[in-house]
């Protein structure tokens, strides 16, 4: 029993991790990210008005990114304490559901594989308008002129960055710390998905926001890179291929605007064979993006169908890690 009382979170995060992959994130349901995203929408209209000054803005930003985090992981922390020390009885059992939803909202597995199998699926019924609609609904760049292979590059290399942004980031920071900190990390990644940008409404507003989206994805987008080369290796059992990622990990790692992306999504190239990356348009304004991987093979279609695989092996073998590693805590 010892073992249960201090490490409960074992038996949150299993079925925690299995209604995300069986439910994902049904619309009907309230979810701590809409939440959270309210508040920072809320927050940033209270604050642009006395911080109105551009010399201003980065303070600003930053109150807000300090808000958000903390408020986020207080609540959390409160919760969590209140549900597994104050409370008995049937209260005590709704509360450990409360806790596995909340857990379960920090991961999104099943959405990830289902948002990058629809885009596939619209490319294979040769419905490149219906692609191009599915693919703006996950990604930020401008879609309406991308052909087949461009949506396919785009499709692969959103499923490689948000493995990390989406399932292994929470994996580790749920392990490290359990929902408070998992959740506080899905507040620092939704400041970062709303204010950002590196525009000019947000460049200095959003400064302190990016940055610790930056620092929180550090670890798990190099552990994803690692994963996804791991998962290639069980899946296609070739040390060729493996060490090849490994190689294109370590040289296009850093070919990207962030200074975490272009891990997954280089570790994901030089395993597929496929060339990512290259000049995308955003708002209708060209960037010369640098290119990740070389390409060994033109057929983005079956490297778009193995990266669906290669995300769920990766996913599994994180939650693996994440479970052997809690227990290992609880035995030592």
């Amino acid at each position: 029993m010892e073992i249960i009382n201090n490490n409960i979170f074992i038996f949150i995060l299993i079925p925690a991790f299995l209604l995300d992959l069986a439910m994902g994130d049904p619309r009907w349901l309230p979810h701590p990210v809409r939440i959270i995203g309210k508040g920072i929408a809320a927050m940033e209209y209270l604050l642009t008005k006395p911080f109105s000054m551009k010399v201003q803005e980065k303070l600003a930003g930053i109150v807000l990114a300090f808000v958000i985090v903390f408020s986020t992981f207080l609540l959390a922390y409160i919760t969590e304490k209140w549900i597994l020390f104050g409370t008995q009885g049937i209260y005590k059992v709704i509360g450990i559901v409360l806790l596995v939803y909340l857990t379960s909202t920090t991961l999104a597995t099943k959405e990830l594989l289902r948002a990058g199998f629809k885009v596939i699926e619209a490319i294979r019924e040769d419905n490149i308008r219906l692609g191009r609609k599915r693919l703006g609904m996950i990604v930020g760049r401008d879609v309406d002129n991308l052909d087949k292979k461009d949506i396919l590059k785009a499709t692969i290399e959103t499923l490689s960055e948000n493995l990390s942004d989406g399932v292994i980031a929470p994996l580790f920071y749920l392990t490290l710390g359990g929902m408070p900190l998992g959740l506080t990390y899905k507040a620092i990644n939704t400041l970062d998905s709303m204010v950002g940008y590196k525009n000019d409404r947000y460049i200095r507003f959003g400064w302190a926001s990016a940055r610790f989206d930056d620092l929180a994805n550090y670890i798990p987008a190099r552990i994803s890179g690692l994963l996804i080369i791991l998962s290639s290796g069980i899946l296609f059992r070739s040390w060729q291929i493996m060490r090849y990622a490994f190689v294109t990990m370590y040289r296009d790692g850093r070919n990207h605007t962030s200074p975490n992306s272009g891990y997954p999504e280089a570790a994901m190239a030089g395993v597929l064979g496929v060339r990512l990356g290259g000049p995308s348009m955003y708002n209708g304004v060209l960037f010369e993006k640098q290119y990740i991987g070389h390409e060994r093979s033109a057929d983005y279609f079956s490297a778009s169908l193995d990266t669906i695989r290669i995300v769920r092996m990766a996913s599994f073998l994180g939650f693996f890690i994440s479970i052997s590693v809690l227990c290992l805590r609880a035995i030592l």
